[in-house]
């Protein structure tokens, strides 16, 4: 058992780490810079106190990335402890106030009590890079979205009757958008031309779009105040969409890639519903590594598949989904389960059975998710890939 406890309150610039003893009491209090040779001095002397030492912080990534790096590295004991966590047991302590060094003493004095909290272990280079890739594919992804949405806006205020008919998700619409943004300016190319124009671009099924396009333009003949304005604005976001589709294609390429180098790539892709992407999120999120949940329950609770109780006094069985949980996760096995229930036979007939108990369709799909963590931990366990038959055997 630990002697010591070094809780590590993360910030951007500087950590506060807090040195307890076995009996609570403060050894060390000091704020360094997030920078190396500080690190290294703070690990130097926290060991001069006593070589059996035990670390805790409240931050698994980002900005801890190199302490947690650095800790690894010398061979210490590292564990997490969430902050929602550490905010909630700081309530319990003497002092309404919140400083770094109070949030540290409170990690390291959780970490002293505490036998539940997560062991931190070295992560392989695989795991990393398909978690910054996955990380910055969300990214694009939500930027993609918020300018959609903005386009979508500026639409409407000058021309909401081709807004409704343009599936911006399309090329083809975000294409039409960087050379027509009014009803004037497509009444004045006419069918013919505009045809031509969106074919000579490579859209697909141009006729129909520029029949749509042309039906809303003969709707409008007002001419909206701000309209010339708004439509430059128009054509810079559709261009901006445009760039952030072929961005997400290329990442999307590296993503499958290094998905497919991974050992455990064949085992987990063989799982109906589960494709590189989701793949890569499931690596990303987990190292592939079963050994770190013990069992397949604490997987699902981590992904937030599993209910949890919320019992109190004669209320009993009231079941809610987890306050805490592994949200990239939850989206691999949910959207899986989605998929699964399209492609998959076993899932379908899972789904179906679960709704005709009168669950809702959400319910069923969270249903069907959990029991297809059960089957993925079984997989990744024995190495073998997933058979839709049951192979026959001799005696039958």
């Amino acid at each position: 058992m630990a002697q010591i406890w070094a809780g590590t309150d993360i910030g951007k610039t500087h950590h506060h780490c807090v040195v307890l003893d076995a009996e609570g009491k403060k050894r060390l209090s000091r704020r360094v810079l997030n920078d190396e040779p500080e690190l290294l001095v703070l690990l130097a002397d926290v060991l001069a106190l006593d070589e059996d030492v035990v670390w805790a912080v409240d931050v698994a990534d980002g900005m801890a990335t190199l302490l947690i790096n650095l800790l690894l590295n010398h061979g210490q004991q590292l564990v997490y402890i969430p902050g929602l966590a550490v905010n909630r047991a700081s309530a319990g302590y003497r002092g309404m106030g919140k400083t770094d060094a109070k949030d540290a003493t409170v990690i390291a004095d959780q970490a002293r009590m505490r036998r539940d909290l997560t062991v931190l272990r070295p992560d392989d280079e695989h795991a990393v890079e398909l978690r910054i890739l996955t990380n910055r594919r969300a990214d694009l992804n939500a930027d993609r979205t918020r300018r959609i949405n903005r386009l979508r806006g500026q639409l409407a205020s000058i021309f909401p009757a081709l807004e409704r008919v343009l599936d911006l998700g399309n090329v083809g619409p975000l294409i039409l958008l960087t050379g027509y943004q009014t009803p004037a300016a497509l009444r004045r190319t006419g069918r013919g031309r505009l045809e031509t124009w969106l074919r000579n671009r490579k859209v697909r099924s141009p006729q129909a779009l520029a029949e749509a396009a042309l039906e809303a333009a003969e709707r409008q003949h007002t001419t909206v105040t701000g309209e010339k304005a708004t439509a430059q604005v128009i054509h810079t976001l559709a261009k901006e969409v445009m760039g952030l589709n072929e961005q997400i294609a290329e990442i999307d390429k590296l993503i499958a890639a290094r998905f497919r180098d991974h050992e455990l790539a064949e085992v987990i892709a063989s799982m109906p519903g589960i494709g590189p992407l989701l793949g890569a999120e499931f690596l990303a999120a987990t190292a592939g590594d079963m050994s770190r949940y013990g069992s397949s329950d604490r997987l699902a609770s981590f992904a937030g598949v599993a209910p949890v109780p919320r019992d109190s006094g004669n209320v009993s069985g009231n079941l809610h989904r987890p306050r805490r949980y592994h949200r990239g996760l939850q989206r691999v096995f949910y959207t899986s389960a989605l998929i699964s229930i399209r492609n998959c036979d076993e899932s379908r007939r899972y789904y179906e059975r679960k709704r005709a108990e009168g669950k809702r369709h959400t319910q069923a799909v969270l249903a069907l998710a959990r029991r297809r963590v059960n089957v993925l931990w079984a997989l990744i366990r024995d190495g073998k890939c997933f058979q839709r038959e049951l192979p026959v055997t001799a005696a039958a």
